[in-house]
């Protein structure tokens, strides 16, 4: 699957395969498919946080290009990112969808959690 090939892709270092991670993705969208992309995007967010080794996810939106989003989510281990969570079915409709969603290739970045602060209310 492309998908689970494009995770590896960012996830590839000289660390182990294993371990917490952190994903940022980037998407730009052709005009007028934000609200389809949200439509498709929200019950997979939903679903991920029941998952055994989700830790968190944020979208972001760029207030100044309503077309581009950021999604940066946190797993507990990335081989189960790959073989276990990106094939799951509740996924199938957005990955279905989502190349004709994009004006270009969404850009994917995997990154090593050192450390993690949040406040204890949520200000938004």
């Amino acid at each position: 699957m492309k998908h689970d090939a494009a995770l590896r892709t960012a996830g590839e270092t000289e660390a182990p395969s294993s371990g917490p991670r952190s994903f940022l993705v980037e998407f730009r969208l052709r005009a007028g498919c934000e609200e389809e992309f949200l439509e498709l995007l929200t019950p997979v967010l939903d679903a991920m946080r029941h998952e055994r080794t989700f830790i968190n996810a944020v979208l972001h939106r760029d207030p100044e290009e309503p077309t581009r989003f950021m999604l940066y989510e946190t797993w507990s281990d990335l081989d189960d990112v790959v073989h276990v969570q990106i094939p799951r079915n509740y996924r199938k409709a957005f990955w279905d969808r989502l190349p004709a969603l994009l004006a270009e290739p969404r850009r994917i970045g995997a990154w090593e959690p050192l450390r993690s602060d949040f406040a204890f209310f949520a200000t938004w």
